[in-house]
């Protein structure tokens, strides 16, 4: 299948491309390599995925050293023309839409960028679908657009009209313009619901790596709400898995999946267990709740296990042991 992956230098987009490349598939990766975290990170992303920098035409294609099939173009999702040059000229099979500006603290500082990237970009993705005959479009949502539900674990069932972010609003407005498109145009669109995901490569704005960089530092670590909070951790080579299933289901229309562990951890267990890979106790600053978080994250994966036949298999302590020594080696 010849696949399109935006946001390919990102944390799952990254591991996303590697895998798809080994089963054989011809995949294309785009980013627009942002640097709202350091861009070294997503150039050694690039690297160890084998995918080279492309500095001709508008990003055109560089072959991989490690996936003859897999390349790489640089190019913002806001650049409609080049964008709808590029579906033309590859005619994907499939699009795989990660590119976003991600991060629900973010939002309240630079709202704009969300507008720009969740919202027009993501548009100019549904256009380029509509006008060149896509057959799926596989794109990531996020549990933050369950909001401050209480019903729990949160099923892709349960209203979710009360979003506590810009970040989840924008996520929430994804679903529906697909949703739109879907109907209007028979675009088969899914789209996945993640729950924070973590591992090796991650991006360094998660908890999980603030902590780990911060404990290795000898400096504090913020912990909010007074660490009451539940949190799905879903392991990244679990949530590709998910992907890679969710794009080999071609669905009539518009379908949702959470992808998530579906065994929430408290936040201070969490902690502890990187505590115990790293070898060293964290110097705790509690606080309240921040504004955008929620206290409790819970997957209800049911219907995803039902239609995708994919079930996590990553225990929390082994994630969190793989990606500290991950973590160990890239610092």
């Amino acid at each position: 299948m010849k696949i399109l992956v935006t946001g390919s230098a990102g944390f799952i987009g990254y591991h996303l491309v590697t895998k798809l490349s080994s089963l054989g598939h011809s995949v294309t990766g785009l980013d627009n390599i942002n640097n709202y975290y350091d861009v070294n990170l997503k150039y050694a992303r690039l690297a160890e995925s084998g995918i080279q920098r492309n500095r001709i035409k508008y990003g055109r294609k560089t072959g991989s050293t490690s996936f003859p099939a897999c390349n790489f173009i640089k190019l913002d999702l806001t650049d409609r023309e080049k964008l709808l040059a590029l579906f033309a000229e590859e005619q994907f099979d499939c699009v795989c839409n990660l590119a976003a500006q991600a991060g629900v603290r973010y939002s309240l500082e630079n709202p704009q960028v969300y507008i720009d990237s969740n919202i027009t970009g993501f548009f100019n993705i549904l256009e380029a679908c509509r006008i060149h005959s896509i057959k799926h479009l596989v794109f990531a949502s996020s549990s933050s657009v369950y909001g401050m539900n209480e019903k729990v674990p949160f099923s892709v069932m349960d209203v979710v009209d009360h979003p506590v972010s810009l970040y989840a609003a924008t996520k929430k407005s994804n679903e529906v313009m697909a949703y739109a498109y879907s109907h209007l145009f028979g675009i088969s669109c899914t789209g996945l619901r993640f729950f924070t995901v973590y591992g090796p490569w991650g991006r360094p704005d998660m908890a999980y790596y603030k902590f780990a960089r911060a404990i290795t530092d000898n400096k504090p670590i913020d912990i909010y709400n007074n660490g009451n909070m539940l949190r799905d951790f879903t392991y990244i080579d679990d949530a590709v898995e998910g992907i890679v299933a969710a794009i080999t289901h071609i669905p009539p229309k518009f379908v949702l999946y959470n992808i998530g562990n579906n065994r929430p951890v408290k936040l201070t267990d969490f902690i502890a267990i990187i505590e115990k890979y790293l070898d060293r106790t964290a110097d705790k600053n509690y606080l309240g709740m921040q504004a955008g978080d929620v206290p409790v994250t819970y997957a209800d994966i049911d219907f995803t296990r039902r239609e995708l036949y994919w079930e996590p298999k990553t225990s929390i302590d082994d994630g969190i042991r793989q990606f500290i020594q991950w973590f160990k080696l890239y610092r």
